[in-house]
């Protein structure tokens, strides 16, 4: 499974660097001691760097999907087809009632595309040159019309709330089973002075394992908001559209070059069974056809 969505790898990775950062500098034992605050203070800890590790992936996403994926921001088009672009891009903003989206290209062989950006009326909507050369124009305007209902439904925001709620229990957790751990490993001795190594170690185990946990619950509402952007699409430009760029994007077979810290935001992403299917950021394009076709079904 080589390409994993942003919130699995990045915020695994965020919570691994706070974790020795605070350890480095002391912070991990100040929180970890009865005297500092106790739970409160432990508490307080876990919100700050769990929050403020989601909250960082948002604010800089835009910078670095153009960073990442070498994307062009189209200022002033040079041909038709960025004109074309730019006005559908406009229109669809209109109708959702936000405001108009950096608009950009980014070369890549696969058809796909995404959207990031910290607020509705502050957003990226970029599109591949496979997708321009191998969808008609009612194809991508429907898939233009998926992302700008990411945008509209400020997925991007309730991903990262949901996120750094969830990274706030796993600092936590790990934090009070660690404390527990070290108590034993001191023969129950209740140290004021925060943990030892193996308080650390714990620590450290434990926020992989509950981040993967973790991990599959926002993996399930990305799942889920992929249905409503697709419903999105589908009022925008047509259901039968919609349907139609999600038949054309089954000819990518999972394929997807786009880094690993924006893959969630795909129009489609990689697949897989199992518990694999677990952490997953897009459902099956089968399911998600089906659902447009019979939209009172539960998904």
């Amino acid at each position: 499974m080589r390409r994993i969505a942003l919130f699995i790898g990045t915020n695994l990775a965020v919570l691994l660097l706070l974790s020795i950062v605070c350890h480095l500098f002391g912070i991990d034992q100040m929180a970890a001691s009865r005297g500092y605050g106790g739970m409160g203070g432990l508490l307080a800890f876990a919100a700050v760097f769990g929050m403020g590790g989601a909250f960082i992936s948002l604010a800089i996403s835009k910078w670095m999907a153009k960073m990442s994926t070498g994307a062009r921001v189209i200022t002033q088009p040079q041909n038709e087809t960025e004109r074309w672009l730019l006005d559908t891009v406009r229109r669809h903003a209109q109708n959702a009632g936000i405001g108009m989206p950096e608009v950009a290209i980014y070369d890549a062989p696969e058809m796909n595309a995404f959207a990031t950006g910290m607020t509705k009326n502050s957003s990226l909507v970029a599109v591949s040159s496979g997708l321009l050369q191998q969808m008609d124009r009612e194809q991508i305007t429907a898939v233009l019309g998926h992302e700008i209902g990411h945008v509209a439904n400020g997925d991007m925001v309730t991903l990262t709330l949901i996120q750094g709620v969830l990274n706030t229990l796993v600092i936590l957790a790990a934090r009070i089973v660690g404390r527990l751990v070290d108590n034993w490993m001191s023969g129950g001795r209740d140290s004021r002075d925060g943990g030892g190594i193996g308080y650390f170690v714990v620590v450290m185990v434990l926020q992989l394992v509950f981040g993967l946990f973790a991990s599959m619950i926002v993996a399930a509402f990305s799942r889920w908001r992929e249905f409503r952007a697709d419903a999105a699409g589908a009022k925008f430009a047509g259901t039968g559209a919609m349907i139609s760029a999600l038949q054309r994007l089954q000819a990518n077979h999972g394929e997807s070059t786009l880094p690993k810290t924006i893959a969630a935001f795909g129009i489609a992403g990689p697949l897989a069974d199992g518990i694999k299917g677990l952490l997953m950021s897009h459902p099956p394009l089968d399911e998600r056809i089906a659902a447009l076709r019979n939209p009172s079904a539960p998904h």
